[in-house]
């Protein structure tokens, strides 16, 4: 029996649950983990409120994204035997494979190898931003040096990531971040501008920040009709690329005068369910983090006793730039 947080009905912050659940033996291609350190997400917040791609199985566990270190092998795993130090990557439904627990089962396909030296809380903030940000910028499509992007919600993990791998990449990141975002952290993380999200007019401000050529990509976390106001940011022919609905409103397709962009819908599991581009994707983060391009940065750390508290701090406005972690060992 593990230590391990659930919830037996939709709601808050306060229909977490710290119980005692057993952990069952690895099957084919599955491994048994000792959970480190856990990375938060909005995701969990959504599926804790039902609100999320697919509906929880209550009772139900929470959590994709993990660092610890391999305790058993099931049928067919190669790669991993135990005592590897590793990093759980978010590649699965969090009603199969939650991780919000002292150990857990998760498929071997959904392990990277942590980077030697780093520790457990650090391993949570490296995978999931990198890798989603990988996947906009040179899978769906290639971002250039000096190609103007913009990023919405650049203080969470993923907006992060974002400013750092475009400046890796020569881009020039525009961030569009709400009031009182501590901007310094943006502008250190690559943020060549940064433009108040609540502004009159925040593609009049987009515009002036490329030069009055408009935004080549746009990353936009948000959603919402303020969609429409990103895209009259756009040059001709440009990307703007919905990845997050942190506005929890719908997102209408423009009508009107707009420049012709492309406007699509993109989650994480599109480079995370394929071997090949997730392979790459491995390759761009190492080689970003072993020349110091990319800084994993987290903001607070939590103890696993505190969930209820790092769920309403996840779900906050007010959030520091980084990823919020949830420790479960202190050692």
């Amino acid at each position: 029996m593990v230590r391990t947080i659930r919830f037996h009905e939709l709601g808050g912050p306060e229909v977490l649950r710290i119980e005692d659940h057993p952990v069952r033996d690895p099957d084919e291609g599955e491994v048994r983990i000792r959970v480190d350190a856990i990375g938060l997400n909005r995701s969990e917040v959504n599926f804790r409120r039902g609100t999320y791609l697919d509906q929880p199985n209550l009772p139900a566990g929470l959590g994709t994204e993990a660092a610890g270190e391999v305790l058993a092998v099931g049928v067919g795993v190669e790669r991993w035997e135990k005592g590897d130090q590793v990093c759980v990557l978010p590649s699965f439904s969090q009603n199969d494979y939650p991780v919000y627990a002292e150990e857990a089962i998760v498929p071997a396909r959904a392990l990277m190898a942590r980077p030697p030296g780093m520790d457990a809380v650090t391993g949570c903030a490296v995978w999931m931003p990198y890798v989603t940000v990988y996947g906009m910028v040179a899978e769906v499509t290639r971002v250039r040096p000096g190609d103007h992007v913009v990023v919405t919600a650049p203080n969470n993990s993923i907006g992060v990531a974002a400013l750092q791998v475009l400046r890796y990449l020569g881009a020039v990141a525009i961030a569009v971040a709400a009031d009182g975002t501590d901007r310094t952290t943006l502008l250190k993380a690559g943020a060549h501008t940064v433009i108040d999200a609540d502004s009159a007019d925040v593609s009049a401000a987009i515009r002036e920040a490329t030069g009055g050529r408009g935004a080549a990509l746009v990353l936009d976390a948000v959603g919402g009709p303020g969609v429409a106001d990103l895209v009259a940011a756009c040059a001709p022919g440009a990307v703007v690329i919905v990845h997050g609905g942190l506005s929890g409103e719908q997102t209408p397709l423009p009508a009107g005068r707009y420049a012709p962009v492309w406007l699509r819908r993109y989650t994480l599991f599109e480079v995370t369910g394929d071997p090949a581009a997730l392979r790459r994707a491995e390759h761009f983060v190492r080689s970003g983090l072993a020349v110091g391009a990319l800084v994993p940065l987290v903001d607070r750390v939590f103890d696993f006793e505190d969930v209820a508290e790092a769920h309403t701090y996840l779900d906050s406005p007010d959030r520091a730039p980084g990823k919020p972690v949830l420790r479960v060992r202190n050692d």
